[in-house]
């Protein structure tokens, strides 16, 4: 148990109570219940790490129960995917347990059920059941057939179970309470008919139970003490508990389900079922895609099992929903790799560096330490030539005194090498360097003791050489989303927030010593970034993803862009652009322009290129609309936005986009067939009269 209480998560508290108040902890028994109809993700991560944890923290067992009640959607392959993303986590289940383990169970429970008058079979169609079902707010009303008989219920729920009735044909309920404030007590399904092929009972079932009965007979059955679930089932504690009391023995022990807050992750989606479209629109390369947050997708990202748990560990259980900051996440992992990985040099845009005054045949073998973090990673040998390569970013033909790498006249040190002068350059026919020359202070190698070796200079750049150069595959992974809350947006379909820029695929010149990289090996790529070798990696190909960058670039673009000086007068629009939609007279609009037209007189129009492209949500929409009202559109950037907002459903965006595109002769003649288009379609008499008008 805990010794310092201040510490306990809400959860470690409830445990504590109960073992308080009499509980033995011999008892204790938890379990992680997945279905099986996706890959894992990082928030299901905390689920895992929060139950495995109580098992580790207790001395208790904790079962791996796949939640398997509709074949529709399962599969063997997301069962393996799921104990393989569990085991490597580090975490072992003490019995692999299905739901499907326990359908003959259910089943005669069910008997009993109905028997003792507490369900009926329900003929009706779906939409009907619906109707009755009632609100929130408002009485549900009673099924016809609520009050059959238990004899033809038993009779009927016999033939759903022969096969007799097709998929929607009948269902069986549980007969509680129409009139009940929960919604989930008025007379929840129990059973319905599916004919699918399940992944382990094959056709021996037509009919499958529904999560609520299935979930409690199951916890019951493997004397679970605490069933732990995100928020969104607290409201079916109540049927939780109605079910248990119908099957339970009082003198056993009786499962408590408790709720904590699911993992939210900003910068992606957390749904299996837009996971899932992901895939299957081929909008990733599949579940282990490393832009996906599954994972099994950061496995192959080159995420470590305690990165994962830190960040679990750290984000930590909490009882209200809330958005954990990626970077978080990111900071776990490159905390770890700083310590962990070795560092090797690789060049992803290289431009070639000769140096003039190096021996051409020779060949030094120079000695690099493997990381500085850890003493007892060693030491390994690089090659060095008298032709090398070097980032292109790190040579500056002109360059200001800022600027401590490569430039002619400037001194730099090589890694773990000489210090080297830049004096000329070569040009291709375009005007582009193709060669830098250099010249080196042969006393000045690293590490050999002599006055030039300890000489300081402001810049140190990497290189590999020219003749041991190997070219690798480096997949430069970026995340899968620009919008911060992708799937936040009403009437926006999340993929549109797609970053075009989450992968780019380079051929890079790497070290040779990463020829005896296996897959799943991390590096630090020096001054670039933290990578990993791909599961496709070899010695004949190699293929590294870059796994998160050595610095936050996002948090330098967000600092860049959030309120430069010349667009806090936009930002200013973007809020009254808010109050725009939800103004209700011509008075509140007007007053609102009187405001906005000052403010887009002062707005950057090269800085607007950039907000005209990212805006997807309404009131940006419009936004943008209300400042080229005042400053004119004219760019090609400028005439594609009002080219997509006269695509946009929303009213008053609608609106604005047509009046802007009959302003002058030109862009009436530019959207005239999208115009046409409007006016086909449209429904509004108003809408319709200004646009006939225009093209007249």
């Amino acid at each position: 148990m805990a010794e310092d209480k201040k510490s306990l998560n809400f959860i470690e508290q409830i445990i504590e109570e109960d073992l308080a108040n009499g509980l033995d902890q011999k008892n204790l028994r938890f379990r992680f219940p997945p279905e099986p109809n996706g890959y894992l993700h990082i928030g299901h991560a905390a689920s895992i790490c929060l139950n495995f944890g109580l098992g580790e923290k207790y001395n208790a067992p904790v079962n791996l129960r796949f939640d398997d009640t509709n074949p529709a959607k399962e599969e063997q392959e997301y069962v393996d995917a799921i104990k393989r993303d569990v085991a490597w986590l580090g975490f072992k289940w003490d019995k692999e347990l299905y739901s499907s383990d326990y359908f003959q169970q259910l089943y005669d429970w069910t008997i009993d059920i109905i028997k003792a008058g507490n369900a009926y079979v329900d003929l009706q169609s779906s939409e009907e059941i619906a109707a009755q079902k009632g609100t929130p707010t408002s009485p549900g009303t009673d099924s016809p057939y609520r009050n059959t008989s238990v004899e033809e219920n038993l009779a009927l729920f016999e033939k759903m179970k022969n096969g007799g009735f097709e998929e929607g044909g009948a269902i069986l309920r549980a007969k509680i309470d129409m009139q009940h404030n929960n919604m989930h007590m008025r007379d929840p399904i129990m059973y319905r008919v599916l004919k699918k092929h399940h992944h382990r009972t094959g056709n021996d079932w037509v009919i499958y139970p529904m999560y609520d009965w299935t979930h409690g007979e199951s916890d019951y059955l493997e004397s679970i003490t605490h069933s732990l679930c995100t928020l969104e089932f607290k409201s079916h504690r109540d049927l939780y508990e109605w079910y248990l009391a119908q099957v339970a023995d009082p003198n056993k022990i009786q499962p408590k389900q408790r709720e904590f807050a699911r993992r939210n992750i900003s910068y992606t989606v957390m749904s299996k079922r837009k996971l899932l479209q992901l895939v299957q629109e081929n909008l990733v390369a599949g579940w282990d895609d490393p832009r996906m947050p599954t994972i099994s997708g950061l496995r192959r990202r080159g995420y470590t099992p305690n990165s994962i748990k830190r960040f679990s560990e750290i984000a930590g259980i909490s009882k209200r929903d809330n958005v954990t900051d990626v970077a978080l996440l990111e900071f776990c992992i490159k905390d770890e790799l700083n310590k962990t990985a070795p560092r090797v040099m690789a060049v992803l845009d290289p431009i070639k560096l000769v140096i003039d005054n190096y021996p051409a045949e020779k060949e030094e073998v120079l000695i690099a330490e493997n990381n500085p973090e850890d003493e007892a990673a060693g030491e390994r040998e690089v090659p060095f030539t008298k032709e090398l390569y070097i980032e292109r970013e790190d040579f500056r033909e002109q360059a200001n005194k800022k600027f401590f790498r490569l430039k002619i006249g400037g001194e730099v040190r090589l890694k773990n090498a000489y210090i080297i002068k830049a004096e000329s350059v070569e040009k291709d026919e375009n005007g582009n360097i193709t060669v830098v020359h250099c010249t080196a202070d042969l006393d000045s190698r690293s590490g050999s003791g002599t006055e030039a070796s300890k000489r300081k200079v402001k810049g140190t750049i990497h290189w590999v050489s020219s003749k041991h150069a190997v070219k690798s595959q480096v997949n430069l992974y970026d995340r899968l989303f620009k919008d911060e809350a992708p799937d936040s947006h009403k009437d926006i379909d999340f993929k549109q927030f797609i970053n075009p820029n989450s992968l780019e695929v380079i051929t890079a010149l790497v070290e040779p010593s990463l020829l005896t990289s296996k897959p799943g090996d991390r590096f630090q790529f020096q001054r670039k970034g933290y990578f990993c070798a791909d599961v496709d990696s070899t010695s004949n190909q190699l293929i590294f993803n870059r796994t998160v960058g050595l610095t936050d670039s996002w948090a330098k673009e967000e600092k860049k862009t959030a309120a430069p000086a010349n667009d806090v007068s936009y930002d200013a629009i973007v809020a009254l652009a808010g109050k725009y939609l939800k103004a209700r007279s011509n008075e509140e609009r007007d007053a609102l322009l009187t405001e906005i037209e000052p403010l887009a007189q002062k707005v950057n129009k090269d800085s607007l290129s950039g907000k005209l492209n990212d805006a997807i949500a309404n009131k940006d929409v419009l936004a943008g609309l209300l400042t080229l009202k005042y400053l004119g559109v004219s760019s090609p950037e400028e005439k594609a936005f009002l080219a997509k907002s006269l695509g946009m459903k929303n009213a008053s965006i609608k609106l604005e986009a047509i009046n802007l595109s009959i302003s002058n002769t030109e862009l009436l003649i530019e959207n005239k067939g999208l115009l046409e288009n409007i006016l086909a379609e449209e429904k509004s008499p108003f809408i319709k009269e200004i646009i006939e008008k225009a093209i007249a």
